[in-house]
């Protein structure tokens, strides 16, 4: 579907473009909260990137899906507010729900929300690294190939920043289990 809508766009239908934009403007905004950890911020790069994939579509080679591509957009943009913020503790070279809403009773949803709420103040307490990574693995069930191209990194360090986010990500919901909980908020 993305390649039918990428020639309608180079062959000048402006208006298809609004397909990518509707697509992927979701994951584009969780990503980039992922690294500048800011709703506005992220709201700037996420159109920043829309803006730099519309220029930009005619070097679109297919070599990779479009949204591999365009992620890898969003994640350059993102490093780049970082960097101009002048934030030297993000280092990426070394609130979307999570679960379906379900028909479930008032208390189960509480307790979806309660989960929701928990796993994201976790993925924005992670370094940026881990969080992206996380985000696109389980979120956008990108695969350890498609993460290296979006981010740039071996498939070592994909594997190493994964497997340590885990275990991070474990230990905060540990301190949450054990009524650590405040420390989150």
């Amino acid at each position: 579907m993305d390649d039918l809508y990428i020639k309608k766009v180079i062959d000048g239908d402006t208006e298809a473009f609004r397909y990518f934009v509707s697509q992927y403007k979701d994951m584009a905004f969780t990503l980039s909260m992922s690294v500048v950890k800011n709703e506005f911020l992220a709201t700037d790069v996420v159109q920043e990137a829309f803006m730099k994939a519309f220029q930009n579509l005619k070097k679109f080679k297919g070599n990779s899906k479009f949204s591999t591509w365009f992620y890898r957009i969003v994640v350059n943009e993102s490093i780049k507010v970082i960097r101009k913020k002048g934030e030297q503790n993000v280092d990426l070279n070394s609130s979307h729900n999570l679960h379906p809403v379900s028909d479930t009773s008032v208390i189960d949803q509480l307790k979806e929300d309660e989960r929701e709420f928990y796993i994201n103040e976790i993925l924005n307490r992670l370094p940026a690294t881990e969080s992206l990574v996380l985000r696109l693995f389980y979120l956008n069930e990108n695969n350890i190939a498609e993460i290296c191209e979006i981010t740039g990194w071996s498939e070592s360090k994909v594997k190493v920043t994964l497997h340590r986010a885990r275990k991070n990500m474990e230990k905060l919901f540990t301190k949450y289990l054990k009524g650590e909980a405040k420390t989150l908020i």
